[in-house]
Protein backbone atom coordinates (compact mmCIF):
# COMPACT_ATOMS: atom_id res chain seq x y z
CA UNK A 1 0.00 0.00 0.00
CA UNK A 2 2.86 2.21 -0.49
CA UNK A 3 1.08 4.15 -3.06
CA UNK A 4 -1.80 5.51 -0.32
CA UNK A 5 1.42 5.78 2.14
CA UNK A 6 0.85 9.21 3.99
CA UNK A 7 -2.99 9.90 3.13
CA UNK A 8 -5.57 9.60 5.68
CA UNK A 9 -8.23 6.75 5.68
CA UNK A 10 -10.48 9.21 4.15
CA UNK A 11 -8.10 10.20 1.65
CA UNK A 12 -7.34 6.74 0.54
CA UNK A 13 -11.28 5.85 0.10
CA UNK A 14 -11.78 8.87 -1.89
CA UNK A 15 -8.74 7.94 -3.92
CA UNK A 16 -10.06 4.53 -4.80
CA UNK A 17 -13.55 6.31 -5.43
CA UNK A 18 -12.19 8.22 -8.13
CA UNK A 19 -9.94 5.82 -9.74
CA UNK A 20 -12.87 2.99 -9.33
CA UNK A 21 -15.19 5.79 -11.29
CA UNK A 22 -12.56 6.68 -13.94
CA UNK A 23 -12.18 2.35 -14.73
CA UNK A 24 -16.30 2.68 -15.30
CA UNK A 25 -15.99 5.86 -17.22
CA UNK A 26 -13.66 4.30 -19.69
CA UNK A 27 -15.18 1.33 -19.68
CA UNK A 28 -18.66 3.11 -20.98
CA UNK A 29 -16.24 4.74 -23.89
CA UNK A 30 -15.44 1.02 -24.84
CA UNK A 31 -18.72 0.01 -24.74
CA UNK A 32 -19.80 3.21 -27.00
CA UNK A 33 -17.10 2.59 -29.03
CA UNK A 34 -18.25 -0.99 -29.49
CA UNK A 35 -21.56 -0.52 -30.16
CA UNK A 36 -20.74 2.25 -33.13
CA UNK A 37 -18.46 -0.55 -34.53
CA UNK A 38 -21.58 -3.30 -34.02
CA UNK A 39 -23.81 -0.72 -35.75
CA UNK A 40 -21.83 -0.27 -38.48
CA UNK A 41 -21.38 -3.56 -39.49
CA UNK A 42 -25.09 -3.88 -39.98
CA UNK A 43 -25.25 -0.76 -42.71
CA UNK A 44 -24.77 -0.66 -46.60
CA UNK A 45 -21.91 1.04 -46.74
CA UNK A 46 -18.97 0.12 -49.07
CA UNK A 47 -16.40 -2.80 -47.97
CA UNK A 48 -13.66 -0.65 -47.90
CA UNK A 49 -15.18 2.59 -45.96
CA UNK A 50 -16.27 -0.02 -43.29
CA UNK A 51 -12.62 -1.52 -43.12
CA UNK A 52 -11.64 1.66 -43.03
CA UNK A 53 -13.97 2.73 -39.98
CA UNK A 54 -13.35 -0.67 -37.98
CA UNK A 55 -9.77 -0.07 -38.20
CA UNK A 56 -9.99 3.60 -37.08
CA UNK A 57 -12.03 2.82 -34.02
CA UNK A 58 -10.24 -0.13 -32.88
CA UNK A 59 -7.03 2.34 -32.66
CA UNK A 60 -8.85 4.20 -30.67
CA UNK A 61 -10.01 1.69 -28.48
CA UNK A 62 -6.35 0.23 -28.07
CA UNK A 63 -5.39 4.05 -27.25
CA UNK A 64 -7.96 3.39 -24.23
CA UNK A 65 -6.22 0.63 -23.18
CA UNK A 66 -3.13 1.27 -23.22
CA UNK A 67 -2.99 4.71 -22.19
CA UNK A 68 -5.49 4.10 -18.86
CA UNK A 69 -5.68 0.46 -18.04
CA UNK A 70 -1.87 -0.49 -18.81
CA UNK A 71 -1.15 3.02 -17.28
CA UNK A 72 0.94 4.41 -20.35
CA UNK A 73 -1.03 8.02 -19.75
CA UNK A 74 1.38 8.90 -17.19
CA UNK A 75 4.97 7.88 -18.84
CA UNK A 76 7.55 10.07 -20.30
CA UNK A 77 6.61 11.28 -23.82
CA UNK A 78 9.46 9.17 -25.26
CA UNK A 79 8.22 5.84 -24.16
CA UNK A 80 4.86 6.94 -25.28
CA UNK A 81 6.33 7.46 -28.97
CA UNK A 82 8.20 3.80 -29.08
CA UNK A 83 4.69 2.41 -28.53
CA UNK A 84 2.82 4.96 -30.88
CA UNK A 85 5.42 4.99 -33.90
CA UNK A 86 5.20 1.47 -34.67
CA UNK A 87 1.85 1.14 -34.34
CA UNK A 88 1.47 3.82 -36.90
CA UNK A 89 3.79 1.66 -39.82
CA UNK A 90 1.07 -1.12 -38.71
CA UNK A 91 -1.61 0.12 -39.70
CA UNK A 92 0.05 1.64 -42.56
CA UNK A 93 0.99 -2.18 -43.08
CA UNK A 94 -3.00 -3.21 -42.68
CA UNK A 95 -4.06 -0.32 -45.09
CA UNK A 96 -1.98 -1.79 -47.49
CA UNK A 97 -3.07 -4.97 -47.48
CA UNK A 98 -6.70 -4.32 -47.71
CA UNK A 99 -5.94 -2.19 -50.35
CA UNK A 100 -3.80 -4.63 -52.11
CA UNK A 101 -6.39 -7.40 -51.18
CA UNK A 102 -9.18 -5.40 -52.48
CA UNK A 103 -7.73 -5.05 -55.87
CA UNK A 104 -6.76 -8.49 -56.11
CA UNK A 105 -10.32 -9.70 -55.80
CA UNK A 106 -11.37 -7.49 -58.30
CA UNK A 107 -9.00 -8.98 -60.47
CA UNK A 108 -9.37 -12.64 -59.78
CA UNK A 109 -13.63 -12.38 -59.14
CA UNK A 110 -14.28 -9.07 -60.62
Amino acid sequence: MAYYEGLSPEQIEAQKSANIRWIWIVAGILAVITLIEFAIAFTDLPRMLKNIAFIILTIVKAFYIVAHFMHLKHEVKILIYAVILPMAFIVWLIVALLKEADTIFNVLFG
